[in-house]
């Protein structure tokens, strides 16, 4: 078996991958904050972690790999767009359809990019009684306080209470008062302290939550604050709830090794009693476009969305593909810089790999190339799996079956080079599609096939007869988010709704 080595950014040293349960490798990821659209930043971590989830599978099967990336739908950011995108509507119903859109919109636009669904995908609104239940331990151990502040009463993490605190970002707890704003910070024992759970106000969403310990007078003290979750305990929870106290690996974007993935591990240890809470932290690096840093204010912020169906990047839309093979391109631990070019380079690439490939349903049975695995089982070699397939491709086995140069595309068909370097390329999340969606994708301008439109079309339908509204409105979102326009009119002779759909120029 190839032997998986991963970037442990806990010890800063590549490690050789042992499960804590081989028939149970669990992996959790940090997803998205539903109030905006997803830019192509935050893509890199859906592609980089999606090809780590198909490699673990591909290891040690299917079955035996569980992979949970959360979306977080309650925040203080989802609150202010609601606000100012549906002012006329009670809060609670503007946020509902922020975050309804948004995670529709997220879901819609990474299974473009060619990722797998994760085996769970919870949402921090469907876990808030775990969360009390944790942030509860801590109050019990008396890690955790109840504090008065500028907005109102929280409770409050109190860093002192956990000497190594500062492991995975090397931030030391004197180096905590860095920074620290005193007006707002001053009702914190330490400035480092954070938020578990803070008080909503009248008009702010919120759960009502007790809190309650023992006193040195053998008395309860509960104390009961109707509020919302901080950003930390969220994503403790959900992993504590679908993968357990502790688990195999935990990735995310650079930026959230501080504060946000430190303080998981600060919660997760001290309310579990363990001295870790994911084996192996991963992160990928930061992304810019065109050499600059990605800035809403120099124009060149976009969003997956408009890579996909807009032509504000390079004068036009680009297929989903060409996106995850530019992404893959460079190590998920170095900077990318996103560019044109490289975009253009990647769809030059998946042309001469496409059309090594026979017609039909692209099926193949072969296992992957073994120096293609060993490169990716070197902390996800990207690059150089890449390298190796065109090798694959360009193979003189590929040369001598006409696969390069062949006056009848027809009569092209698998052989086992050209199966090994295929399998190989679907570790990666590529050449997933038959010869003929690639080719359907690139002239109509989506990042799907006409098939696949008319079969969400289809479901939409019935969706629509079942009156199951709310399920027809997520696929006509997904819908628009393939750059769809759909169209709706009633037949004349039945009265039945029909629908049509074309490409939005």
């Amino acid at each position: 078996m190839v032997q998986l080595r991963l970037y442990n950014t806990l010890t800063r040293s590549k490690e050789e991958f042992h499960p804590l349960d081989p028939a149970r490798v669990r992996m959790y990821v940090c997803g998205p904050t539903v109030y905006d659209f997803a830019h192509i930043g935050n893509a890199r971590p859906v592609i980089v972690f999606d090809v780590l989830y198909r490699l673990l599978r591909h290891l040690y099967g299917p079955d035996h790999v569980t992979y949970v990336r959360n979306i977080t739908d309650v925040d203080d950011k989802i609150n202010d767009r609601a606000a100012r995108d549906f002012p006329g509507l009670p809060l609670n119903e503007a946020i509902r359809r922020v975050t309804e859109t948004t995670a529709s919109q997220y879901m819609a636009d990474v299974k473009a990019l060619g990722c797998l669904e994760p085996d769970e995908e919870p949402r921090a609104t469907e876990n808030i009684a775990q969360m009390i239940e944790i942030i509860n331990k801590l109050y019990e151990k008396d890690i955790a306080y109840i504090a008065t502040g500028p907005e109102g009463r929280e409770v409050l993490f109190s860093i002192a209470k956990m000497p190594d605190y500062g492991q995975l970002s090397r931030r030391k707890l004197e180096d905590q008062q860095a920074g620290a704003r005193i007006a707002v910070e001053g009702h914190k024992k330490s400035p480092g302290d954070f938020v578990l759970w803070k008080e909503s106000g009248p008009n702010e969403p919120g759960w009502s939550a007790d809190f309650e310990k023992n006193t040195p007078s053998g008395d309860i003290e509960k104390v009961n604050i109707h509020g919302r979750p901080g950003w930390h305990i969220e994503c403790s929870a959900m992993s504590n709830r679908y993968l357990g106290e502790t688990f195999d690996i935990h990735g995310g974007g650079l930026d959230l090794i501080f504060p946000h993935h430190e303080n998981e591990i600060a919660q997760s240890r001290c309310a579990f009693g363990h001295d870790v809470m994911a084996k192996v932290w991963m992160h990928n690096g930061f992304l810019q476009v065109e050499g600059e840093k990605m800035s809403k204010s120099l124009g060149n912020f976009v969003t997956i969305n408009e890579l996909l169906a807009t032509e504000k990047f390079g004068g036009r839309k680009w297929p989903g593909e060409v996106l995850r093979l530019a992404m893959l391109k460079t190590h998920y631990r170095q900077p990318i810089d996103w560019t044109v070019k490289s975009l253009e380079e990647a769809e030059k690439t998946l042309d001469r790999w496409y059309r090594c490939l026979p017609d039909g349903d692209g099926s193949s049975d072969e296992k992957p190339d073994d120096p293609f695995l060993n490169a990716l089982s070197d902390d996800l070699n990207t690059p150089q799996a890449i390298s190796i397939l065109h090798e694959l491709f360009t193979s003189d086995m590929a040369s001598k079956h006409g696969l390069r140069k062949h006056d009848d595309p027809e009569a092209i068909q698998y052989d086992d080079d050209l199966s090994i370097a295929v399998s190989s390329a679907r570790i990666l999340g590529l050449l997933t599609h038959p010869k003929a969606d690639w080719e359907a994708r690139k002239k109509s301008g989506t990042s799907v096939s006409e098939a696949a439109i008319d079969t969400l079309v289809t479901a939409r339908l019935a969706a629509r007869a079942a009156k199951k509204w709310a399920e027809s409105d997520r696929i006509r979102d997904e819908l628009v988010a393939m750059g769809i326009e759909i169209m709706d009119s009633k037949d004349p002779a039945t009265g039945e709704l029909k629908t049509t759909w074309k490409v939005k120029r």
